[in-house]
């Protein structure tokens, strides 16, 4: 697939990149894309979740009434999870939830989601550029040139760039990343990808 190169006003260069058959137009497959998303997401969890149970409870650990004759339940503690301010049953209790997933599962799933994006013709390709200082008018400036001021972007760029990440990094809908961190669950969360000409052969060349 053959994809025009545009400059950072929206207009086409005369040059053209070609999208690797093999990252970007494969048979993908939505299991290996599922199973990426679910461990992105599980390693983004704290796990520092925490309630208090019976034996963390401050209180009283004497008998609240004698065990029989009553005519009620036996109660044997003020702690306990029956009464307001009691225990808590199998509560939450920081773990960790992350999980091993194989590099040839997380390769197979970020080419099917690169192609979902060529098949669905989201994907630009942009000239390589920078900004003299970090802005977000000229980021915006160019979202505008490409028509995706209203869109949820993200760019791929070829390597650390620090004046066009900060000056994407106010901006809600709009995420910049270098080539060698692109995940799936950020290409399928984005409507539109925008690599740079630089990115491209990166991404051949890491997944190809």
């Amino acid at each position: 697939m053959e994809l025009a190169v545009l400059n950072t006003s929206g207009k086409e260069t005369g040059r053209v990149v070609t999208l690797s058959e093999a990252v970007f137009g494969i048979e993908p497959n939505d299991h290996a894309i599922y199973l990426d998303v679910k461990q992105y997401l599980a390693n983004k969890r704290q796990g520092t979740h925490k309630s208090k149970e019976r034996n963390e409870i401050s209180g009283s650990t004497r008998k609240l009434k004698k065990q029989k004759g009553t005519g009620g339940a036996r109660a044997g503690s003020i702690k306990n999870p029956q009464y307001k301010g009691g225990g808590r049953i199998f509560g939450p209790r920081p773990r960790d939830y992350s999980f091993k997933l194989n590099k040839k599962s997380k390769h197979l799933a970020r080419r099917s989601a690169l192609t979902y994006k060529a098949k669905e013709a989201s994907i630009l390709v942009l000239e390589d550029f920078n900004f003299g200082a970090p802005k977000t008018k000229d980021y915006l400036k160019l979202l505008a040139s490409l028509a995706m001021i209203d869109k949820k972007t993200l760019l791929v760029l070829p390597a650390n760039t620090p004046n066009v990440y900060l000056s994407a990094r106010n901006i809600q809908n709009a995420k910049v990343v270098t080539s060698d961190s692109l995940n799936t669950y950020d290409v399928l969360h984005a409507h539109n990808l925008i690599l740079c000409e630089g990115s491209v052969a990166k991404i051949n060349q890491l997944l190809g």
